[in-house]
């Protein structure tokens, strides 16, 4: 046979050569192009060690501002929760109240000469945060169910640093987690054996070692962001290289998120189910938790307070749990026709519930997200790579164990303790207090709702039906 007369016509054999050479030329000045483009992790304050944390604990804010460190100093352990009628809470009652009164006298402070230094303007964000819900919550409860209004000293400057950091003027995950450290031995990098936690609204150990096991989850997915990295620096998807690359790292990312999956489930031998639901968890709601006919709060100096973003910090706002999703392009929001079909209670969930989330991110992680998103897709990848469906869909298995983990450790800390009594940790009355704390959050008077105030158990099952569909194969 003679293998010459198979060719095509030269003209038709060079022009096909042509086009190929040209359309390879065109994909490899695409990459450069794209990569040149693309901004460094830091330019998105993401720190390659330490990832979302700072590599360092916050400085603390100048001498201006030092009625606003002291009224946190002393804020520390010395409130108590104004719906709580126990012997030691009443006892702090008068204190509570002069602590108020004192803000409420204070002079409106602006935050602008902060505003240049990041790590100073996060560290008034928290510091205001955190204010602003020990002066709510403390506030003892009245019949009239009228609005809690913040005071000016406190709106103001709160409004004012928010709107430069993009961030919710409320308590967030940030201010509670990726902030609220220092170093347990100074002058050592930040390690999660080097990291203790400041700043506890009850004072006891279990709130510190939930917001010390959040951590943990955090710094064990820097690795995610450097396999995400990777995936999106690669220069061609096509090569055997490439593709047993990320076959190797899809297999390490399921291996980090069963990691995570064990450190979240730490917190049952570190946090009393009953010390969280009843001692913390209050401090942690924001101006909707009582659902849509609550009360609310009102910032005052501020316009439209009804319009603001007011919830309180949810693990829903960690920005490396939002990068995993958006990597293994999990659909929240029921865009996408994937098998199995969403059942009624996901088409009931909150579809807007993780975008909503990430207007209590800091901005520059929330523009690191907005980059992922508009990136290549891993699923598409593997959609059209066979080598690399089992690893994909292994990465997606452990990421739905992981939220079924969630959720069992949502149903006993938050479920289950909904129906329990306040008093029954031992020594505090319940009677007064019960007869409030029943009309929200004991079971059979409306839905048991997350510190945003969304439907819990819906939020939770619709996020993990939502991973279980990425799955390129079925698979229980």
């Amino acid at each position: 046979m003679d293998v010459f007369s198979l060719l095509p016509s030269p003209p038709l054999f060079f022009s096909h050569f042509l086009k190929l050479a040209l359309s390879i030329l065109r994909s490899k000045v695409h990459v450069r192009k794209h990569l040149a483009q693309r901004r460094p992790p830091t330019a998105y304050d993401i720190h390659p060690k330490t990832g979302f944390f700072p590599p360092e604990p916050l400085p603390k804010l100048p001498l201006s501002f030092k009625i606003w460190e002291d009224a946190l100093c002393d804020a520390n352990g010395n409130l108590s929760l104004g719906e709580d009628e126990a012997g030691e809470a009443l006892e702090k009652r008068p204190y509570g109240n002069e602590w108020r009164s004192r803000i409420d006298a204070w002079p409106v402070l602006s935050t602008e000469s902060l505003h240049s230094d990041l790590r100073l303007a996060q560290r008034a964000h928290l510091v205001l945060a955190w204010l602003v819900s020990f002066y709510v919550h403390s506030i003892p409860p009245s019949e009239s169910e009228e609005p809690i209004r913040v005071p000016r000293a406190l709106a103001v400057p709160l409004m004012e640093v928010s709107r430069h950091l993009g961030l919710a003027p409320v308590l967030t995950f940030a201010d509670t987690v990726l902030w609220n450290w220092e170093l347990t031995r100074p002058g050592l990098p930040l390690t999660p054996e080097n990291i203790r936690f400041v700043n506890t609204f009850s004072g006891t150990d279990d709130e510190k070692n939930f917001y010390h096991a959040s951590a943990l989850a955090e710094l064990r997915g820097v690795e995610i962001l450097r396999i995400i990295d990777d995936f999106n620096h690669l220069p061609n998807l096509a090569d055997i290289t490439s593709i047993s690359k990320l076959s190797r790292d899809l297999t390490r990312l399921a291996g980090v998120i069963e990691d995570i999956k064990e450190v979240i489930a730490s917190v049952r031998s570190t946090c009393d189910p009953h010390v969280f639901y009843w001692d913390i968890r209050p401090w942690f709601e924001g101006s909707d938790a009582k659902g849509p006919d609550g009360p609310g709060w009102i910032y005052e100096g501020a316009e439209n307070t009804e319009d603001l973003d007011l919830s309180g910090p949810s693990a829903g706002q960690s920005s490396i749990m939002h990068a995993l999703d958006i990597f293994l392009d999990i659909d929240h929001k029921l865009e996408q026709r994937r098998y199995p079909a969403p059942s009624p209670g996901n088409k009931r969930a909150d579809h807007g519930f993780m975008d909503r989330m990430r207007r209590y991110m800091p901005g520059k992680h929330r523009e690191y997200l907005d980059l992922l998103t508009a990136s290549r897709s891993i699923r598409e990848l593997a959609l059209s790579t066979p080598a690399l469906r089992d690893p994909y869909d292994a990465a997606v298995h452990a990421l739905k164990g992981l939220r079924d983990s969630h959720m069992r450790i949502a149903c006993l800390y938050i479920v289950t303790m909904s129906r329990s009594i306040p008093g029954s940790k031992g020594g505090c009355p319940v009677a007064a207090m019960l007869d409030r704390l029943q009309a929200n959050r004991v079971a059979g008077n409306g839905p048991v709702r997350g510190t945003g105030g969304n439907e819990l158990s819906l939020l939770l099952k619709a996020g993990r039906d939502a991973t279980r569909r990425a799955m390129l194969k079925t698979r229980v």
